[in-house]
């Protein structure tokens, strides 16, 4: 199996389900060593079992994105670890939909954080990696089609 991306490392968060699982699963079928990062641990076992069986090779880490401490050591600790970061698809985050009028305003920071600040913060980690690598990276953020709903 050899394809740009035989031998790349991705990172693709919210990998236990949904999009997330769906590009993990097409990286690992396409040669990338997929590191699945979500909470849901059963989710990522089955993303992994996916990926094993159609020939590729992936690595689990369950992560809490909430804990920006440990996405700041989540790039070095990659590279450590691998001795790369090829590519970083975010395609974690919150659906939490409510009319403005409803929406509590902590409600609405902790949708804001999990969709944005928590994007923000893998995409620095995993520039950073890239740019010590000296060549550079991919990094897709992923939004659902919720994010263009206007009613």
């Amino acid at each position: 199996m050899s394809s740009e991306f035989s031998g790349r490392i991705a990172l693709v968060t919210g990998a236990s389900r949904g999009i997330g699982r769906a590009a993990a699963v097409a990286l690992g079928q396409a040669g990338a060593h997929v590191i699945l990062l979500a909470r849901t641990v059963g989710g990522l076992e089955e993303a992994d079992d996916e990926i094993l069986r159609a020939g590729g090779k992936a690595t689990l880490i369950p992560a809490d994105l909430s804990d920006f401490a440990a996405i700041d050591q989540l790039g070095p600790a990659i590279g450590q670890r691998f001795g790369r970061v090829d590519i970083l698809v975010v395609a974690s985050g919150k659906n939490d939909v409510s009319k403005i009028t409803d929406m509590a305003p902590a409600r609405f920071l902790d949708v804001m954080d999990a969709n944005v600040t928590q994007s923000w913060l893998m995409a620095r980690a995993a520039t950073a990696q890239m740019l010590r690598q000296g060549q550079g990276g991919k990094i897709v953020l992923v939004s659902s089609a919720r994010g263009t709903r206007t009613t």
